[in-house]
């Protein structure tokens, strides 16, 4: 008998302790309002140029301007374009040329046509002071419909100089930061 009372007091205790705890009334009419606001960061460009990037490998001519594309994949998703509210893009060149160079950097639709771009010249530095530019774009409200239509970034740099005893490096790293709501 004194076991069953074991079992019995123990299990009346517990059960009193759950049916009194407290609990706030929960309104499922809220569920439409309850949102989800993820952000998603990525490295989307990095490169380092020296002089002989701009030179023809070919004819071993001065070509102050280069250019390169790349495909920004993960924004032709559905799922992505909807939930997409805001986007901050941020651009960093380390000049180590004695000339500045024009920096242009397009992000193009599915038609190859521009939805918006970012444009900066970055000043001339050396191997001991580089020339940095640390730039920041954000896109929010009507323009993110720009963003959520850019399927490439184009980056396109240009020497302002004759290129005459071109020595150093530029190097360039660039980040999206992206928020959604779903």
């Amino acid at each position: 008998m004194s076991r069953l009372k074991l079992i019995i007091v123990p299990t009346l205790i517990i059960s009193c302790l759950s049916l009194s705890s407290c609990f706030k009334d929960v309104d499922f009419g809220q569920a439409p309002d309850i949102a989800l606001e993820p952000d998603l960061q990525v490295d989307l460009a990095y490169y380092e140029l020296n002089e002989t990037d701009f030179f023809d490998s070919e004819t071993s001519l001065f070509t102050p301007l280069i250019r390169d594309t790349i495909r920004l994949e993960f924004l032709d998703d559905d799922y992505i374009q909807d939930g997409l509210m805001f986007a901050e893009f941020r651009f960093r060149h380390e000049n180590r040329f004695p000339f500045p160079v024009r920096s242009n950097i397009k992000f193009l639709n599915k038609n190859e046509r521009p939805e918006f771009n970012v444009a900066y010249v970055i000043p001339e530095g050396s191997l001991d002071s580089p020339g940095i530019i640390d730039t920041l774009k954000v896109m929010e409200g009507n323009d993110i419909r720009k963003v959520r239509r850019s399927f490439k970034m184009v980056m396109e740099l240009e020497v302002l100089g004759d290129g005459k005893d071109l020595d150093g490096n530029l190097d360039f790293s660039s980040k999206g930061l992206f928020r959604f709501e779903f």
